[in-house]
C-alpha cells in the first residue's frame, strides 16, 4: 500500500525526528511530505515510531493517506521532484 504522510510540527528538534524516522520507511517528495511502500506489518512499525516522538498536544500535526493499487497511478507531478517509487502493480486493460 502507498501511504502519503505530510506533517506540521513547530518544534525542531521534533521535526528533525520524524523526517529521520519517514527516511527510513520512503522518499521524501516535498519538505514535510513523505511517500511510503509498505507492508501492513512495515506500516504499523512507522506509526508505533512515530507515536513515540509526536506530540499532539504541542501543536504537532501527521497526516497519513492511503492510496489503493487504482489510485496511485493516477498520481499527477507536475514539476520537479522525484518520480513515484511503488511497488503497486499497475494492470493496464
Amino acid at each position: 500500500m502507498l501511504y502519503l504522510i505530510s506533517y506540521d510540527i513547530a518544534v525542531d528538534k521534533r521535526r528533525t525526528r520524524i523526517a529521520k524516522i519517514l527516511e527510513g520507511f520512503g522518499q521524501r517528495v516535498q519538505y514535510s511530505v513523505f511517500e511510503c511502500d509498505l507492508t501492513a506489518k512495515q506500516y504499523s512499525k512507522l506509526r508505533g515510531k512515530l507515536h513515540k516522538v509526536l506530540r499532539p498536544a504541542d501543536g504537532d500535526n501527521l497526516r497519513t493517506y492511503r492510496l489503493c493499487g487504482v489510485c496511485a497511478p493516477h498520481t499527477e507531478i507536475i514539476g520537479n521532484g522525484p518520480a513515484l517509487e511503488t511497488s503497486v502493480t499497475i494492470y493496464i486493460f
